[in-house]
């Protein structure tokens, strides 16, 4: 009794290959059981259902294997427009195949996660509109339209994209062609006309199809909406034959609408931005250096990483004109040339508006006065008298005048800024001893001019302190310092001004490693009408003589 009881027990306890398959078929994963040709021996319903493909006494589709027969621990491939994870496991000299469907995003989910990227991905106007279009004829429609809004002369712009035809392509119209399609006068001042944006598909007139399109069987228009006015307007074209836009597709396109509005208006601020920054930044940028008889000028100008393209450092160069001389007291004289290179207090876009201030200040004394002391006491004044905060700045005002021997005659005045060092022919370097009071804090300023009378080939350098107060070198804490500058100056002897203003830049810019730097000017003026070659030197030292005196204001 006892083993026929055990018998019957153990015939109950065997799976026949019907329940085997019963269960795998149970499973919402999809198991596949292949040989090691690869050829599959046995998938159960959720793998038929994810890949059809996968048939017993077949191969196994080769996307599920990526490295031939290989197996992988995991595994993602696209199979029929479904995304499967795939698990190999080897099952003695056989190989399972463990299947599951990666769910895929709703389609409005979808859509907005492409709009986003898309739609922000560029800040000009024009790629907003193709991305827009694109999204348009790609998730709602046959055709995508974007209006922008008429320019001065009455004309639109236009970009359009057609489901399955790469590329967007682009036109011009009268805007009153434009405005024949229904809806868009009211768009293009950011109202939604008709019911929902929805109008009547047989009134659209030829150019808003592409050609061979035939007859349209649905048409929204929206409003692109902006900031403060509509940054154009869409329209969404679906052809005849095709089921109308429904409930779900007219949330979408009212979606594109906004998102594409907010993209377009956020490009055309910042296109409106930055064509105002470039007209402020080349008023504000130093001169192209003019040729001067008799000398040779070279500057070079940097600014601050913070400051981008235009900082608190300038320089400028004003050329004599006729009618202008010292005083109109003292008659009419043709003033000499007269270079500046100046500090402001500050850094970045404020700091630039004021050094451009002074410059243009400077320009309208010199229709008054040439000389320089007297510029800065009266620029001294008229930054007293500013309404702005801390209209300090620091100055080196230059007049260059031919003498003898093409000797130049450089009558200076300092006012808080570092004093000029001269290079003469036999490579010393002299500090010009003309100091100066800052300008826009105190009401009376006191100042020491110099005239330097330069040789041939002698150069004076005038320099912003972004130079010497550079820190770097093998600590990078070190200052750079004045004595510094001048060894550097000491080595340019016999250059030619440009490439010794660009070898001293190039100096401190290797002192600063990459480091924190500071604006930085470099203006000299070098004696001669003729430079000598790169590499050379020139004769022995003259007797040159500076001389000074103090004066207030």
């Amino acid at each position: 009794m006892r083993g026929a009881t055990g018998s019957a027990n153990a015939g109950a306890a065997r799976a026949t290959p019907g329940d085997m398959a019963a269960l795998l078929d149970g499973s919402d994963e999809g198991i596949v059981l292949c040989d090691t040709g690869g050829v599959v021996l046995l998938a159960n319903a959720a793998a038929a259902r994810m890949a059809p493909g996968i048939v017993p006494g077949e191969p196994v589709p080769p996307e599920f294997y990526p490295d031939g027969l290989s197996p992988a621990e995991l595994n993602t491939v696209t199979y029929g427009g479904r995304v499967i994870r795939v698990r190999t496991e080897a099952v003695g000299d056989h190989r399972a195949l463990y299947l599951s469907e990666v769910p895929s995003l709703p389609r409005r989910t979808e859509f907005l996660l492409e709009a986003a990227r898309r739609l922000f991905a560029s800040l000009h106007p024009r790629r907003c509109a193709r991305a827009a279009v694109d999204l348009g004829a790609e998730f709602l429609c046959d055709v995508a339209v974007v209006v922008l809004p008429p320019a001065t002369n009455r004309r639109v712009e236009w970009v359009r994209a057609v489901a399955g035809r790469p590329g967007p392509e682009e036109g011009v119209l009268p805007l009153a062609t434009a405005l024949q399609v229904p809806g868009l006068t009211d768009a293009l001042a950011g109202l939604t006309h008709g019911s929902g944006g929805r109008q009547d598909a047989g009134a659209v007139p030829d150019w808003l199809l592409p050609e061979g399109f035939g007859p349209a069987g649905d048409l929204l228009v929206f409003p692109l909406p902006g900031n403060t006015v509509p940054a154009g307007a869409m329209a969404l074209v679906r052809r005849a034959g095709r089921p109308p836009f429904d409930e779900e597709a007219l949330a979408m396109a009212r979606d594109l609408a906004s998102r594409a509005g907010a993209a377009l208006s956020a490009a055309m601020l910042f296109r409106e931005q930055s064509a105002v920054n470039t007209i402020l930044i080349d008023g504000l940028l130093p001169p192209d250096l003019p040729e001067v008889k008799g000398m040779r000028l070279g500057g070079r100008l940097r600014s601050s990483q913070q400051a981008g393209a235009v900082g608190g450092d300038f320089y400028d160069v004003y050329l004599p004109e006729t009618g202008a001389g010292h005083g109109i007291e003292s008659g009419i004289v043709e003033r000499p040339p007269l270079i500046i290179l100046g500090d402001v207090c500050g850094k970045g876009a404020r700091a630039a508006v004021l050094a451009g201030q002074v410059r243009q200040s400077l320009r309208a004394l010199l229709l008054l006065e040439s000389r320089p002391v007297r510029l800065l006491q009266l620029l001294n004044r008229s930054l007293l008298a500013s309404p702005a905060p801390n209209s300090y700045v620091t100055l080196v005002l230059a007049a260059l005048r031919e003498a003898p021997g093409e000797h130049v005659l450089v009558d200076l005045a300092v006012a808080g800024h570092p004093a000029p060092l001269v290079l003469r022919r036999d490579g010393t370097v002299e500090e010009v001893p003309a100091r100066g009071s800052l300008l826009g804090a105190l009401k009376k300023t006191v100042l020491r001019p110099a005239t330097v009378d330069l040789a041939p080939g002698e150069v004076c350098l005038l320099y912003s302190d972004g130079i010497t107060e550079a820190f770097g070198g093998p600590t990078g804490r070190e200052m750079f310092g004045e004595e510094r500058l001048k060894d550097a100056l000491a080595t340019c002897r016999g250059m030619p001004v440009d490439a010794l203003v660009e070898r001293l830049e190039q100096i401190s810019s290797e002192w600063l490693a990459g480091g924190q730097q500071d604006d930085r000017a470099l203006l000299a003026v070098r004696a001669g009408g003729q430079e000598p070659a790169t590499g050379t030197t020139t004769g022995a030292t003259t007797g040159a003589t500076m001389v000074w005196a103090e004066t207030t204001g």
